[in-house]
């Protein structure tokens, strides 16, 4: 952070419905909003022409449009297809990156469908077991254990 602060230097700003902290440098600081990591924070500063050794306080409202501009439309500002998080969409085909609260729903809505369906993953997520094949004979087990009684 600079010696000098700037005047206009925000501590918390509200991004995508997430408090980002102020005293980061952007590419940290954005990925505490869901659906960011880190290397998404950075192809997307770089894609804004963002300096990254900026904190997220000190940036001004044009380059927050920049921001919120490539993030909303990736594609259009030249970011892979395989960078994104929602690669060829089960309703309309189309490549996007979802962010928090459009994450979370378009998840529950893929869960739904799955469980709707009776697929054999919607089945596993409707009963609570493990859904990626992990062994659940000893592993995973929930409630009170179960003691061994000796022979007398």
């Amino acid at each position: 952070m600079a010696l000098i602060a700037e005047e206009v230097f925000q501590h918390i700003l509200r991004l995508w419905n997430t408090n980002v902290d102020g005293k980061e440098k952007i590419t940290f600081a954005l990925t505490s909003i869901k659906g960011f990591g880190r290397r998404f924070a950075f192809i997307v500063c770089k894609k804004a022409d963002i300096d990254m050794n900026k904190r997220a306080g000190e940036l001004k409202p044009d380059e927050l449009e920049r921001l919120m501009a490539v993030v909303a439309n990736p594609r259009q500002f030249k970011v892979p297809h395989w960078f994104l998080n929602r690669q060829n969409d089960y309703k309309d085909g189309r490549f996007s990156h979802l962010i928090s609260n459009n994450l979370d729903m378009k998840l529950r809505d893929d869960l739904e469908r799955l469980k709707k369906i009776r697929n054999h993953r919607g089945l596993r997520h409707y009963w609570g077991l493990r859904v990626r094949g992990q062994h659940t004979k000893t592993t995973g087990r929930r409630g009170k254990t179960v003691g061994v009684s000796k022979k007398r």
